[in-house]
C-alpha cells in the first residue's frame, strides 16, 4: 500500500468541522463517486458509494478527532484503502488532515499503487477544498 497525506487550515472551530465531516458528506466532499444510501450497523455506518457501473461499501468509525473508513469487502476501485481524518484546533480555526493508504493488487504494485496513491491525493485535496467552501 502506498500512503498520502494532505493538511488545510480552515477557518471554523473543531466542533463545526467536525459537525461537517459525516460519512456521506465526507465521500461527497471527494467528488469522485455518488453516495448511494448510508446503512447503521452495530460496527458504525456503511456508505453504499458508487457510479452508474459498480458500487461498493466504505465502512466508517467515529475517533474522538476525526473519522477513519476503509473500503469493505471485495467491490470497489481498489484492492485495499483506508483513510483517517484527523482535526486539530490551530489558531482560532483548525488544521484538517487526511491521511489514505491504497492499494490496486496489480502486479508492479510499485508503479500501479503509487499512480492510485496521486490520483488519491487528488480527492483528498478536493475534499478539504469543499470541506472549507461548506463550514467557512
Amino acid at each position: 500500500m502506498h500512503e498520502v497525506t494532505v493538511s488545510r487550515f480552515v477557518r471554523a472551530p473543531p466542533r463545526v468541522v467536525r459537525r461537517a465531516l459525516t460519512p456521506e458528506a465526507t465521500i461527497q466532499y471527494e467528488g469522485s463517486f455518488e453516495v448511494h444510501g448510508v446503512e447503521e450497523t452495530e460496527d458504525g455506518p456503511v456508505v453504499v458509494a458508487g457510479s452508474r457501473r459498480f458500487r461498493f461499501a466504505l465502512r466508517f468509525e467515529t475517533l474522538d478527532d476525526g473519522l477513519f473508513y476503509e473500503q469493505a469487502g471485495e467491490a470497489g476501485p481498489f484492492d485495499a484503502m483506508e483513510t483517517t481524518v484527523t482535526v486539530a484546533s490551530e489558531n482560532e480555526g483548525s488544521r484538517v488532515t487526511m491521511r489514505s493508504a491504497v492499494s490496486l493488487g496489480l502486479p508492479l504494485s510499485i508503479v500501479t499503487d503509487r499512480v492510485a496513491a496521486w490520483k488519491r491525493k487528488g480527492e483528498l485535496k478536493r475534499a478539504l477544498d469543499a470541506l472549507a467552501v461548506d463550514v467557512e
